[in-house]
């Protein structure tokens, strides 16, 4: 049953009654839906499974383990949800495992270290959670490919990354990664494709990657990468690089694969220099060469960056900041506290030592002049969401769509990336910043709070007032004092809306509906484009518009699902990210 898209009906229990000799089954490109039956665990003689691009949905039963003599296994395309169980790894002569293109969730369980037979492993574009397993990356016999992309993993890559020695395709993209690569993932040898991507990778790009002489293809772009890039890159015989949107510093070489403009990108590091005439870049010997140590607070920028007198405050909480961070944190969660009840006390004294007495030399003083520099940078040069609201019709879809997840990217990073939990609490358009390339950058921290030294769940929050503005504040503030991190999910979900639709929550023809979420909920999908912005339909040619409109659909669904009344059943902003990722992937294609 291959490639037959008019079969449907579901898989009788009776699929278990087939010969206990039946080495090959195939059912993909159909109809067929529903769950599969824990029968199946019947057909022991198994060699191959393929269900691949169906409707089945559902867990995944139990006694699919049961099927040890099972050497390649493809359940990708269908709507499977739930965690994996534990009896794969039963499945000990697994050769091929595939399950991409699922709703599946969860940690991955640690039984995979019994496939010890693996040589190619697909999870890629589930909803997977949680570190990695050191087991997975401990299958020292996977030597195809291992893709675990698109997906919600946490935490840095396990050293034990060094067993898969044999490795041609590692792809890791789009997870919420961090820290630095390790120093283990250069004796990966056979490494022909790397793509790490679209992470909160940070640290300069590692030496030890000079070790991979077999490296064709490199992804390392939409990270937090540093430092200038490295000369080795050139030595190597890559055909596609791509470093764009990190903050690389410095000169770009000139030789290997930097002579050739098509085949690597360096887009979004607005701090490189030389390189070959292409480029565009400005000479090197016009630019700044000194190190930055930038924190994160220049992609969330602070409030108020209009007067002198600002400057001074701006200046000076940074100060305090950097100078308290270089000291050892006896307690982060009291700091938290404290500061989130309360304006910090600041004395003479306090400026005078956090500086050095006002140092020129002082290294604080210069690191938070170059942010404030640059801070001044975006907002002379660009402009506010506000400024554009009568001007979205200036935005290209793309455009609307990489502003909503700078903007996200943000948000996640206020309520995870760091060691305290922060709340926004007023987002709205005129607190967006656009600079010349159009990158968004949140502003306007006036009535933010620190309300946790963890990363927030949807129960985390704080009894601190806090107001909002009318149209983007969330239900629950009116109700109590509590604020959470949920809020801010709240307040995006209606951006994200306005963004597509170009019309604002108080706008009154929404009076009807009572307000936009239920407008937007009541038209989802089938009138979807008689409410988006008309000029994302004109944007596109006719035989574009099945692929607008389903992305559209997808991110609607999304400003709707992040803009519930009930906090609990609103998105995460890493969900966001992840989810508005795939959209324009998809878009791209």
């Amino acid at each position: 049953m291959e490639a037959n898209p008019y079969l449907s009906g579901s898989l009788p229990p009776s699929i278990g009654n087939f010969s206990r000799h039946l080495t090959y089954l195939v059912i993909s490109g159909t109809q067929v839906h529903g769950e599969v039956p824990s029968s199946i665990g019947n057909l022991v003689g198994l060699r191959r499974l393929v269900l691949y691009d169906n409707d089945l949905e559902g867990p995944i039963p139990w006694d699919l383990g049961k099927l040890s003599s099972l050497l390649e296994l493809y359940l990708g395309a269908n709507r499977f949800k739930n965690k994996l169980p534990s009896s794969f790894g039963n499945m000990t002569s697994l050769t091929i495992l595939s399950l991409r293109g699922n709703y599946f969730s969860g940690n991955l369980p640690q039984s995979f270290s019994n496939c010890t037979n693996l040589l190619n492993l697909d999870l890629s574009t589930n909803n997977f959670n949680g570190p990695i397993p050191q087991e997975i990356m401990s299958l020292s016999s996977i030597s195809m490919s291992l893709n675990l992309s698109y997906n919600a993993f946490i935490g840095s890559i396990p050293t034990e990354v060094e067993s898969l020695k044999n490795v041609e395709k590692l792809d890791l993209s789009h997870n919420r990664f961090s820290g630095l690569i390790p120093s283990s993932l250069s004796k990966c040898l056979s490494l022909q494709q790397l793509f790490l991507e679209g992470n909160l990778f940070q640290g300069e790009i590692p030496l030890g990657l000079k070790a991979l002489r077999g490296l064709v293809e490199l992804d390392l772009s939409r990270n937090n990468f540093s430092g200038p890039i490295p000369s080795f890159l050139a030595e190597l015989r890559l055909e596609k690089l791509n470093l764009s949107y990190n903050r690389l510093q410095g000169e770009v070489p000139q030789e290997g694969i930097f002579r050739n403009r098509t085949a690597f990108s360096l887009d979004g590091n607005k701090e490189l220099c030389g390189g070959i005439p292409e480029l565009n870049l400005p000479r090197c010997s016009l630019m700044t060469r000194r190190k930055k140590n930038s924190s994160s607070l220049l992609k969330i920028l602070i409030p108020c960056l209009i007067s002198g007198g600002a400057f001074v405050t701006v200046s000076i909480y940074l100060i305090l900041y950097v100078y308290r961070c270089g000291r050892p944190r006896k307690n982060v969660a009291s700091i938290a506290s404290s500061v989130g009840t309360q304006f910090m006390r600041l004395s003479y004294g306090d400026l005078i030592r956090a500086t050095d007495g006002f140092s020129e030399a002082s290294d604080r003083l210069r690191k938070i002049w170059d942010s404030v520099q640059r801070l001044m940078g975006v907002w002379k040069n660009g402009c506010t969401m506000k400024k554009k609201e009568k001007q979205y019709r200036s935005l290209s879809m793309i455009q609307r769509l990489n502003i909503a997840i700078d903007v996200a990217q943000a948000l996640e990073y206020l309520h995870c990336g760091t060691d305290s939990t922060i709340v926004h609490g007023d987002l709205k358009p005129s607190n967006i910043l656009l600079d010349h390339d159009m990158t968004a950058y949140v502003g306007d921290f006036g009535l933010a709070k620190i309300i946790s030294s963890m990363c927030p769940t949807q129960e985390n929050s704080s009894s601190i007032g806090i107001r909002g503005t009318i149209g983007y504040v969330a239900p629950e503030y009116g109700m109590s004092n509590l604020v959470s991190t949920q809020g801010d999910v709240y307040s995006y979900g209606i951006l994200l809306l306005e963004i597509f639709m170009n019309r604002r929550p108080t706008d009154d023809s929404f009076m009807e509906y009572i307000n936009l979420h239920n407008f937007v909920s009541t038209t989802l999908p089938d009138r979807v484009m008689e409410i988006v912005d008309p000029l994302i339909q004109i944007e596109h040619d006719m035989n574009m518009i099945n692929k607008i409109k389903d992305c559209i659909v997808s991110i609607l669904n999304i400003g709707v699902a992040c803009s519930r009344e009930s906090p609990r059943d609103r998105m995460s902003m890493a969900d966001v990210v992840i989810e508005l990722y795939k959209i324009r992937d998809c878009y791209l294609q």
